[in-house]
């Protein structure tokens, strides 16, 4: 899709969480291949954390961000398959007004080209929660390049056309 370059690009502020019960910072290659890709592209990182799959624990750390007036978006990496600690869509749908289906739907169709059959194991889903966007993805590293190469990319670019999730940005909290 294109890009009019003839309008500003405008940074969006996005906190990344990985969520795993054993990854530390030092080995999340998955956060780290996003936070190349989001501060690549322009945006502001405004906040990491790694947390292990507990969904009270998440939903008490969204809650913070969503708070924030320095995050606009969280992207989360890990917790979206369908074992008994994967919990984070069920955490996302605590603190969401808004669930975006369409974003879980191309995330599969675009992981299909890569992994085939095994996309359907993923719950990776999207929201809007108090003006505050968040995007689920799987932990894996092709997964991250995936939902960011292939979604995150151009809709979180403000200068994307037809339209981008930027440009709703000053709306959401509409009534």
């Amino acid at each position: 899709m294109p890009i009019d370059t003839s309008l500003p690009f405008l940074p969006v502020r996005i906190a990344v969480l990985t969520v795993s019960d054993t990854r530390s910072l030092a080995e999340d290659r998955s956060g780290d291949t996003l936070v190349e890709r989001l501060t690549g592209a322009g945006h502001v990182l405004a906040d990491r954390a790694i947390l292990r799959d507990d969904a009270d624990d998440l939903v008490a750390q969204l809650h913070r961000w969503i708070g924030d007036e320095r995050v606009d978006c969280v992207i989360t990496t890990g917790g979206t398959g369908v074992t008994g600690r994967d919990v984070t869509p069920e955490a996302i749908e605590r603190v969401a007004d808004k669930m975006i289906p369409g974003f879980g739907e191309l995330f599969r169709w675009l992981s299909y080209q890569t992994i085939g059959t095994s996309t359907v194991q993923s719950r990776a889903c999207a929201c809007v929660a108090r003006g505050t966007y968040i995007f689920a993805l799987p932990g894996s590293t092709s997964a991250v390049k995936d939902g960011w190469d292939g979604i995150l990319r151009e809709q979180l670019d403000s200068r994307h056309r037809p339209c981008n999730f930027v440009e709703l940005m000053p709306r959401l909290n509409e009534r």
